[in-house]
């Protein structure tokens, strides 16, 4: 009976209407998945034991088909032999079997209907774990996705973020302040009066050797 009724109280649950007045939802659904689970094992044990009661029972109703047809046997060879007395006694006993019998069918009965309940509130608990799973699992996107905004607000709007940025300014300063230096080196300034006087006798030894050059040509050509 325990089982009958913890079932009946899961079929009459409401989901949405436990997690609606639950503080806690996921807590809330786990207890609800572990019942169900518990009370499905439950009632999956009974139905085994149904199913093995209705074998055995009709492993002893064949016992006692049997046992009706040895009686009808004997009461048959009592009659034959003129033992009326012996012939009544073997129809009680065979009344005894049929009875028995009889009563075993009712029991067999009442067992498969039971199991037929058992099959049915197996089906319906399936049903009623497959959406209470399906409510988990929506619950834990719901709890992820929320988690997962709730970081990208706070990297987004916190001081971190900002404190990141400033960083990099500060790099890009630095960056800024070392290709000036480079360029600075590579630039030439104002010659001095000695470096210009150098150039000049530079480029007059040069002309001097161009116009011996040209004299020597001269003078063989001639």
């Amino acid at each position: 009976m325990g089982i009958f009724s913890r079932t009946r109280d899961i079929f009459a649950a409401n989901i949405t209407e436990l997690l609606d007045r639950s503080e806690d939802p996921a807590k809330m659904i786990r207890m609800v998945i572990l019942e169900m689970e518990e009370t499905l094992v439950d009632v999956r044990a009974s139905a085994a034991r149904c199913i093995a009661d209705t074998k055995e029972m009709r492993r002893a109703l064949v016992r006692l088909d049997e046992l009706q047809g040895n009686w009808t046997e004997k009461a048959e060879l009592a009659l034959s032999k003129d033992r009326e007395d012996l012939a009544k006694a073997a129809l009680i006993e065979r009344q005894k079997a049929t009875d028995m019998a009889d009563s075993l069918r009712e029991e067999m009965k009442a067992i498969e209907d039971t199991l037929k309940s058992y099959e049915a509130d197996i089906a319906k608990l399936q049903g009623k774990l497959r959406e209470a799973r399906a409510r988990q699992n929506a619950i834990a996107a719901r709890f992820e996705s929320a988690v997962t905004r709730g970081r990208a607000r706070e990297l987004l709007n916190g001081n971190r973020t900002e404190d990141a940025f400033s960083k990099f300014e500060i790099l890009e300063r630095r960056a800024d302040f070392a290709e000036g230096r480079a360029d600075a080196l590579g630039m030439t300034g104002p010659k001095s009066l000695e470096e210009e006087i150098a150039e000049l006798k530079a480029a007059e030894s040069v002309d001097a050797e161009l116009a011996a050059m040209k004299a020597a040509l001269a003078a063989r050509g001639k």
